[in-house]
């Protein structure tokens, strides 16, 4: 498995990972993948389906046939381009329940793993990189940030909700990530932690070069 090639990039909502991962791949030539829109991708195909989301099944067929075309600035699923979409609010409420069916983790957690074997390495992003994914990865970092802090960059990206209501949203996926039986939100072993509450985006990228080995 091509782990050694890998910085795996880990933390909760709102923490800075695709931020901070975009901003590492850039400053190292690297390759960039953020594992998080791929679930988010099946439970977009799903929601469009009509798909019960407590139908694990049928939410496993969906992931084994979906067609994703992901990139840095788009998404497309199953010739749909579901950029804006995957980002919205229907389908970050439906994440966290796809993203704990086991059958969908094993088929995504194989395409994360050809995207990197295609490439020969790169930065990847998520909750399960480098505790499950690429667990020998060349560099395991684990970002944080306070709760208020994380609350406060979520409510800016999504166009000035509440703050309040942000927070609460952040509470239940970090609930359902951390919670989960298959591949939950851990601190990997071997990972630096990261707090990047008070810290720059450039701060944070060279605190992580500086890491490599």
């Amino acid at each position: 498995m091509p782990g050694p090639d890998v910085i795996a990039i880990d933390g909760p909502a709102g923490s800075g990972k695709t931020t901070i991962a975009r901003a590492l791949a850039d400053r190292l030539g690297l390759a960039y993948l953020d594992t998080g829109a791929m679930y988010r991708a099946v439970a977009f195909a799903a929601l469009r389906a009509g798909i019960d989301l407590q139908d694990e099944v049928a939410l496993a067929r969906t992931a084994r046939a979906m067609d994703l075309q992901l990139d840095r600035t788009s998404c497309v699923v199953d010739g749909v381009d579901a950029t804006q979409a995957i980002r919205g609010p229907e389908v970050t409420s439906a994440v966290s329940v796809v993203a704990a069916v086991a059958d969908v983790r094993i088929d995504l957690v194989g395409r994360q793993r050809n995207w990197v074997a295609e490439r020969g390495g790169g930065v990847v992003e998520g909750r399960d990189i480098g505790s499950v994914v690429f667990p020998d990865a060349l560099l395991k970092v684990y970002l944080t940030a306070s709760p208020e802090e994380r609350a406060r960059r979520r409510a800016g990206e999504t166009g000035g909700i509440d703050v309040e209501v942000v927070a609460a949203d952040i509470r239940r996926r970090d609930a359902a990530d951390s919670g989960r039986k298959v591949s939950p939100l851990v601190e990997a072993d071997g990972s630096v932690i990261l707090d990047t509450s008070d810290l720059t985006v450039d701060e944070v990228v060279e605190a992580i070069v500086a890491l490599l080995p």
